[in-house]
């Protein structure tokens, strides 16, 4: 795990089962439909239970680039933002994953929440490269806690391998 300080709050970096944090909210890489079938929202849905796909449900269709809140069910987290972001070769992948994730931290700040944790968005099944996917959500992140007037103290990137940490290192290192 590592930490940057941007003023008063904490941008972080780690390996691990998003499912498990315990922050305010956990986002999820999600589809335009947000039915949870595998992935990360799989994983979710598993973990938190179906109330998640019920609520999700109700919401309907969330265009790319943009982001919806439920409850988390019997997750440690509050609640899930489920933030769609691009499929590789749709085009201007990069302006839509920003927005994904700017969409993501406005809902959270919107809600009045405290901390957030990321997954690596867009880089599994979307096939968006991961080191791409590393500097738009590191940027992005650090923009907004930099720039923003927000509720959010850690905004975390809890990423599921090695692999994709050492990009987001790379990055993370950048700041």
């Amino acid at each position: 795990m590592e930490e940057k300080r941007i003023g008063e709050k904490i941008l972080r970096i780690m390996v691990g089962d998003i499912t498990e944090r315990d922050t305010d909210a956990i986002v999820n890489a999600a589809n335009n439909y947000l039915q949870h079938g595998g992935g990360v929202a799989g994983a979710i849905v598993k973990k938190g239970g179906l109330i998640i796909q019920e609520e999700s449900n109700k919401i309907g269709f969330v265009p790319t680039g943009s982001a919806a809140i439920t409850s988390a069910g019997a997750l440690k987290a509050k609640y899930v933002i489920h933030a769609v972001g691009p499929k590789w070769g749709e085009g201007d992948e990069e302006a839509k994953l920003k927005n994904a994730v700017r969409a993501s931290l406005e809902i959270a700040t919107k809600n009045n929440l405290k901390s957030i944790s990321f997954p690596a968005i867009s880089s599994g099944i979307y096939g968006v490269p991961r080191e791409l996917v590393a500097s738009v959500l590191v940027k992005v992140a650090y923009e907004y806690l930099r720039d923003i007037q927000t509720s959010l103290e850690v905004v975390e990137f809890c990423l599921f391998d090695e692999e994709t940490f050492r990009y987001f290192k790379e990055e993370f290192d950048k700041i």
